[in-house]
Order: C-alpha cells, then sequence, then structure tokens
C-alpha cells in the first residue's frame, strides 16, 4: 500500500512539473519596441509604445492552446531586444545580435521586423540596399536555426501614409517584398504585416487611426511632448495593441 501511494503521489508530481517557457525574442526597429525599459520614460516617452512593448500579454494559458502549432509549453516569455533607429545591418554592427545568439536555446523563436531604417537612403548610417537586406535577413535566420531555434520573418509594419481613396498604400517599396521572397528561398515562417497594418488601418480609418493609433496629438496633452507631436510612424498604446494583435492573429495561421 505504501509503495502505491508513494508511486501514485509521484506520478502527481510528474504532471504537475510546468515545461520550461519558450523565450521569444524580438529583433527590430522602433516600432516593434520597448519603451518602458527606458530610463525616464514616464517623464521623457510616453504616450509612445512599440508593439512589442504590449506582446507579453496575449501569451496567457488559455490563449497559448491558440498558437500549440508553434509552442507546445505552458509559458512564454517576451524578450525584446528591437531598437529605435537600427536597420538589419546596423542591428548586427553593435552586437546586439551577437547577444542574443550567445543565449539562444532549442525551441526558442526569434521574431525578425526589419525595414523602417534600411530604406532610408537619405541616412547612409542605417541605409541598406535590397541586397544587403535579403543578406542579412538570411544570417538572422540561418543562425537562429543552428541553436535549433524557430525564426518568423515579418514585413515592415506600414506608415500611416499613403493614403488615397480612403485606403492606405505600401509606403515601403520592395521591403516587404524582399522579405517574402527570403522567406520563400529559406522556407521560413512569415507574416506579412505590412499588408495586415494596411488592411486594418484601412478598416478602421484615416481620422481614427491618425489620432488613437499613432502619435499625434495637441500641446500639452503630454508632459514628453509641450509643443504636441506629429508622428505617422510611432504608435500609442491603442496602436500598439493594435499591431500586437495582428501578430498574434497571424501567428495562430502559421
Amino acid at each position: 500500500m505504501k509503495i502505491v501511494t508513494v508511486a501514485f503521489l509521484l506520478g502527481l508530481f510528474t504532471l504537475s512539473v510546468p515545461k520550461k517557457p519558450v523565450h521569444i525574442f524580438l529583433i527590430g526597429d522602433s516600432t516593434m519596441a520597448d519603451y518602458s525599459l527606458d530610463s525616464g520614460y514616464m517623464e521623457k516617452r510616453f504616450p509612445l509604445h512599440g508593439w512589442g512593448q504590449v506582446f507579453q500579454p496575449f501569451f496567457k494559458k488559455d490563449s497559448l492552446v491558440k498558437i500549440k502549432n508553434l509552442i507546445t509549453s505552458d509559458s512564454v516569455i517576451i524578450i525584446d531586444k528591437a531598437r529605435g533607429g537600427r536597420s538589419t545591418r546596423t542591428f548586427f554592427e553593435e552586437g546586439r545580435w551577437e547577444a542574443i545568439y550567445q543565449v539562444l536555446k532549442k525551441n526558442d523563436i526569434v521574431m525578425i521586423q526589419f525595414g523602417h531604417n534600411d530604406a532610408a537612403i537619405d541616412k547612409p548610417e542605417r541605409y541598406v540596399n535590397i541586397v544587403g537586406y535579403k543578406a542579412f535577413l538570411r544570417l538572422y535566420v540561418n543562425q537562429t536555426r543552428e541553436k535549433g531555434a524557430t525564426p518568423i520573418l515579418i514585413t515592415p509594419v506600414n506608415r500611416n501614409y499613403p493614403w488615397k481613396d480612403g485606403k492606405l498604400n505600401n509606403v515601403h517599396g520592395e521591403y516587404p517584398n524582399a522579405v517574402k521572397e527570403v522567406a520563400t528561398e529559406l522556407n521560413v515562417k512569415l507574416i506579412d504585416l505590412t499588408q495586415l497594418s494596411i488592411d486594418a488601418f484601412t478598416a478602421k480609418g484615416k481620422a481614427a487611426v491618425t489620432s488613437n493609433y499613432f502619435m499625434n496629438f495637441e500641446k500639452g496633452v503630454y508632459s514628453a511632448y509641450p509643443t504636441g507631436q506629429k508622428d505617422n510612424t510611432h504608435f500609442q498604446k491603442e496602436g500598439a495593441i493594435a499591431v500586437a494583435q495582428l501578430v498574434f492573429n497571424a501567428m495562430k495561421k502559421l
């Protein structure tokens, strides 16, 4: 009887041991970054949000069953390493990727979203042409796989322009297509956030998106922006959450 009881209890203990959490690393630019990690965020940057900043709450236990195609663990830890102003090249040159590569483990996930700064031809310190852009994307994908982790390529989220006849259009030129081509070439999971955001923002409407999603407001509303702000690239919290929702929904279909 005692042996059976001990065996039974050991069985229960084994069943209750949680699985190791999956780490999801986010690498990219300002639209993905977590500004709450910066010193003096509330005084200096709020209400600025990157979509990675609000991504963790999507990974509750009851929602993980919706992405069991990607994650079989019962917990996820988001590690947002995206940084404003970085392109595929500068993120690598500054050693930011090396730091991630050193700690990357089997079954981790790396979500890769660049393009805003790569396309900045007027800023040579960050600009990367299409050939170089694809080369760095391949590097991130291949080195992620070396560690037994899963890469996910993401086309750059659209800016709040150009609008024409009530519809938002692609602002990133050939960069989204370049991501798709690398995804096809290397058989990588892909989230077309450019198109998803164009469709979602168009459905929401220009006026609502401009005032509620992006960093547009009058003077005196936020202490960090005493003269107001007109920024159609970066998000307020509502916009960041909307984009994070698009990404999470897309993960269900990968």
